[in-house]
Order: C-alpha cells, then sequence, then structure tokens
C-alpha cells in the first residue's frame, strides 16, 4: 500500500482475487488516487469460498462484503471463464470481460511418443497441488482398487499442498498403491511426463463453482503430448473435449477405475496425434491472450478518462 502511493502515478490498479489483502489494497489505492480500478478473478470467489465452507462466521462475510462490493465497484472485472462472467452479468455486475488462462508453447516443447504394446504397463500421472479442490482421494483408492483388476496400471502422484499428509495416510491403509513423491518444477517434472501414458487432471465434483473452472494446468498438460485423464465437469470438460487431447471421466471412484481399466487393455487409447497441442495454440496461447488484456486495460482507461491518449499500463 504506501509503495503504491508513493509510486509515479499510473493509469490502471489491478488487483488480483483470491488474493483479499491485495482486493483491499487495490481498492483503496484507486480511490485515493482516483483511477479505475481492474479486478481480475482467478477464481471463482466468492462462490467458491462458500463451497469451502469459507462463508460462516464473521470473517466469512467479511471476505464476501469485500469481494462482492469490490466487484459492483470495479471499472471491469476480468474472469478466466465465460461461465463465471454470465453468473457475475446476473448479479448486476455490467462490466465483466473473460480471458481464459494460457500457455507460452514455445517453453513446452512436446515429448515424444512412449508406445505401448499389448501387456505393457500403463503409467499413470498426477503431478500438481495436493489440496482440497482436487479430491485426490479417489485416485488413491481407484490404484488400491486395480491392484487386482489391472495389476498393470502404475499410479504416480508428485506434489505437495494441504492435503498431502492426509493422502500420504490414506495410501499406507491402502497397501500403498500409488508411488506418492515429492512437488519438483523445471526438468524434473519433464521427466515425470515422460514416464506417463496418461496424465490427470481432476477436481472435486461437490463444489458448484468448479462448473465454471478451468485448471490452468489443463492447458499444459495438452500441450506436452500426452493423453489426459481429466475428472473434471463443466467447463474444463468442454475444454479438453474440444481440444480432443484425453477422456472426460466421470466423478466417480469406480469410473475412474473403469476408465483405467480400459486404457491398459488397449495401448492405442492413450496414442495422441498432436491435435491437442494445435488448439492450444489458436485458442490458449499466452502472448495472444496478452495482447487482448492490454487492450482491455487501455479501453479501460480510455472510458474512465472520457478522452484518447496513450494510458500507460
Amino acid at each position: 500500500m504506501p509503495l503504491g502511493l508513493a509510486a509515479t502515478r499510473p493509469d490502471v490498479v489491478v488487483a488480483t482475487v483470491p488474493a483479499l489483502p491485495t482486493v483491499v489494497a487495490g481498492r483503496a489505492l484507486a480511490v485515493l488516487r482516483r483511477l479505475p480500478l481492474v479486478l481480475e478473478m482467478r477464481d471463482a470467489w466468492p462462490d467458491l469460498a462458500r463451497d469451502a465452507g469459507l462463508r460462516s462466521g464473521p470473517l466469512g462475510r467479511l471476505m464476501e462484503r469485500i469481494v462482492g462490493g469490490a466487484q459492483r465497484r470495479a471499472d471491469l472485472v476480468v474472469t478466466v471463464t465465460a461461465g463465471f462472467a454470465e453468473t457475475l452479468r446476473a448479479r448486476g455486475i455490467a462490466c465483466v470481460e473473460t480471458l481464459g488462462n494460457g500457455v507460452a508453447l514455445d517453453a513446452i516443447p512436446a515429448l515424444p511418443p512412449r508406445d505401448r504394446r499389448p501387456g505393457d504397463e500403463l503409467h499413470v500421472l498426477y503431478l500438481g497441488n495436493h489440496g482440497e479442490s482436487q479430491g485426490l482421494e479417489r485416485l488413491v483408492e481407484a490404484a488400491a482398487r486395480l491392484r487386482s483388476r489391472a495389476p498393470g496400471v502404475r499410479v504416480r502422484m508428485v506434489g505437495s499442498g494441504t492435503r498431502r499428509e492426509e493422502l500420504l495416510a490414506l495410501n499406507r491403509r491402502r497397501g500403498e498403491p500409488v508411488e506418492m513423491l515429492d512437488a519438483v518444477h523445471g526438468q524434473a517434472a519433464r521427466e515425470h511426463y515422460a514416464w506417463a501414458d496418461t496424465v490427470m487432471v481432476c477436481l472435486r465434483p461437490d463444489w458448484a463453482s468448479f462448473l465454471h473452472t478451468v485448471p490452468s494446468k489443463t492447458y499444459e498438460l495438452l500441450s506436452i503430448g500426452r493423453h489426459v485423464t481429466a475428472q473434471i465437469q463443466g467447463e474444463a470438460a468442454a475444454v479438453v473435449e474440444a481440444a480432443g487431447g484425453g477422456d472426460v471421466v466421470g466423478p466417480t471412484v469406480d469410473d475412474l477405475v473403469a476408465h483405467l481399466e480400459a486404457l491398459w487393455a488397449d495401448p492405442a487409447s492413450t496414442r495422441t496425434t498432436g491435435a491437442a497441442r494445435g488448439w492450444v495454440a489458436s485458442h490458449a496461447d499466452l502472448s495472444t491472450i496478452g495482447h487482448r488484456y492490454a487492450e482491455l486495460l487501455s479501453r479501460t482507461v480510455l472510458r474512465r478518462r472520457g478522452r484518447f491518449s496513450r494510458p500507460r499500463i
């Protein structure tokens, strides 16, 4: 906040949710410096907070008032999904635009194919956050059941998060059907992807806000040249289906067991053609998204000023 007040006068203040202190500071700076406020909704707040049970109590109600008030007073609200944009418009928030997540494809080389033959192992990888949002206990349970039904299925989970210890304990109780490894980045992550035949993206099915949530990792997974197993719904499922890079799976453990058993039985089922990477290049290129964001910011500044001049962004 002090830095924002002391800095050379900008043209616009951009505050990102769900970082609540950023919303408060951004709103205050916009008022004090008489600048337009752009509120960037990286998650579907306050809806996601309600699903997570954070609304109860004075602190939860205060959070909802702060986020809702900022949305109503912002000069522009930017969402990452069209569905959440429609939700906000239905609440009377008029100036809403959608800019989906994206990736820089030149930083994500496609992996060479990993050919499987009948009887070969199926390598299943989840690499990412082990938190409340993913519902990863389903993968641990599915791996345990597959030991007898499809002994050639190997499951690996790599990452960290708030539910990591609980998942480790569940894995031990179920006889350690999953190879659980610590979080990695860069080349080490790429080596895990190279090991995999199918990579997982998942969200728990019981939070309604996830119908309008697309995990940012989805676009990376569609770009690397591996089959994607997507235990997701709503807009995220539509992205995977449109890209043609994998399969959308139902929300239950039984759904996941049946799917992975079928992939193991049919080596051709995990082969990819590169079409998904092409779809990402056309629909989720980070450079293109960045240029559109700059245009939206410029338009917001000019609308607030009521005159045409070159803004400093």
